[in-house]
């Protein structure tokens, strides 16, 4: 049977050409990038070489981006890092509903720590106005996080609106980019961010790798300490291989980019029209228009959505029912609920993500057995609730 993946928001497989960069580097540049014999500073050559490429690929400088393990910790640094440094400042932080729990989670720890957090709601589209957050700020108000493109639905947020907002008012701005980079355009400068986060394995790099973009001159703490790698912002030996081939999976990205975006959107609004022509009570979660290429959200009334994910699994498909840190959990989607879904709907969703190996062929045969199964699942649930 053949297997069709369709859950490339969680993550991507490495692509050869990376998979090369980082076999490469592994066994013929594996020095220490601080020592300073050679085979140490040719892997600072790298490490440096690939800090430019991957900066100039978001319109940073070199001296802007730190290496980190990825989006999480990306994430954790531009909020903890923030607020500690800016502490005798203010204690107020502005979020959204919808964020990554690696942001939730983040902003959830420091509250216990004395810091104030607002969590501003979106409209059901998954959008947040941005006349929203500047009524959130307050003089004490020190940082906005904000998300790029939310990982369940794909809308894309207003970020340069929200940019010009927080630079009026002093504040720091992050935004988590996982989701956004190599997808749609992502410049530093054209949306006003002071800190950026992305990650190597949504772009067919590997796991455990990603950066975080620190604008010049924002205060930033560190959260580790140790030794002085990556200006003494974030200590421990640097994954030079893995640096290097996420380098070289985010140039391709966005090489790509424009060709990916116009086939990936194609796909997508293939299966869309395909489930509402042939599916009865489906809706479509997030924006149609400010969304991602590759996302979609669906919502199958009267239909668990994990028993879809798995029905759909035995059929040779993945599939998501939402956020891939929260498979497991029992409790709907934060980010349907705040949407305005009911507690029911929001457990019936299922999350499609395209990536650069899928075909129309794929979502033809998709939507061969999708329909038979929705009703097949309809059906079952019928007679449990008779009984």
């Amino acid at each position: 049977m053949d297997y069709t993946y369709l859950d490339h928001a969680a993550t991507t497989p490495v692509r050869s050409e990376v998979q090369k960069v980082l076999a490469d580097t592994m066994s013929q540049t594996f020095g220490n990038a601080s020592s300073i014999h050679s085979s140490g500073q040719d892997a600072k050559r790298i490490l440096e070489e690939s800090r430019e490429r991957v900066a100039s690929c978001i319109g940073a400088a070199t001296d802007e981006l730190i290496f980190t393990s990825g989006g999480t910790e990306s994430d954790n640094f531009a909020i903890g890092g923030t607020a500690y440094a800016l502490k005798d400042k203010g204690n107020h932080i502005i979020t959204t509903a919808i964020e990554h729990h690696a942001v939730l989670n983040c902003c959830k720890a420091i509250e216990e720590e004395g810091f104030e957090v607002s969590y501003v709601p979106v409209d059901s589209e998954c959008l947040v106005d941005p006349a929203r957050i500047a009524e959130a700020i307050r003089p004490e108000t020190i940082l906005i996080t904000v998300m790029a493109a939310n990982n369940e639905t794909g809308a894309v947020q207003p970020i340069a609106e929200i940019g010009a907002i927080a630079g009026a008012n002093g504040a720091v701005l992050h935004t988590d980019a996982v989701q956004a980079v190599g997808k749609i355009p992502v410049n530093v400068e054209d949306l006003g961010v002071d800190l950026l986060s992305i990650s190597g394995h949504k772009i067919y790099g590997p796991k455990g790798i990603g950066a975080l973009y620190v604008r010049k001159g924002t205060s930033l703490r560190p959260l580790l300490y140790g030794g002085h790698h990556e200006s003494s912002l974030r200590p421990g030996t640097e994954n030079v291989p893995g640096i290097a081939a996420f380098a070289k999976a985010v140039e391709l990205a966005v090489e790509e980019l424009t060709e990916s975006e116009k086939s990936l959107r194609s796909l997508k609004e293939k299966l869309a029209s395909g489930i509402s022509e042939r599916i009865q009570a489906v809706h479509r979660n997030g924006s149609k228009e400010k969304s991602l290429p590759n996302i979609l959200s669906i919502s199958f009334e009267g239909v668990d959505g994990e028993s879809l994910l798995l029905n759909l699994d035995l059929l040779g498909f993945a599939v998501s029912t939402g956020s891939a840190c929260t498979s497991g959990a029992t409790d709907p989607s934060h980010v349907l609920l705040a949407m305005g879904l009911s507690p029911q709907l929001a457990q019936s969703s299922i999350r499609f993500s395209f990536g650069r190996d899928n075909t129309e062929v794929h979502v033809d045969r998709l939507l061969e057995v999708l329909p038979d199964t929705v009703t097949r699942l309809r059906e079952l649930s019928a007679i449990r609730l008779r009984d």
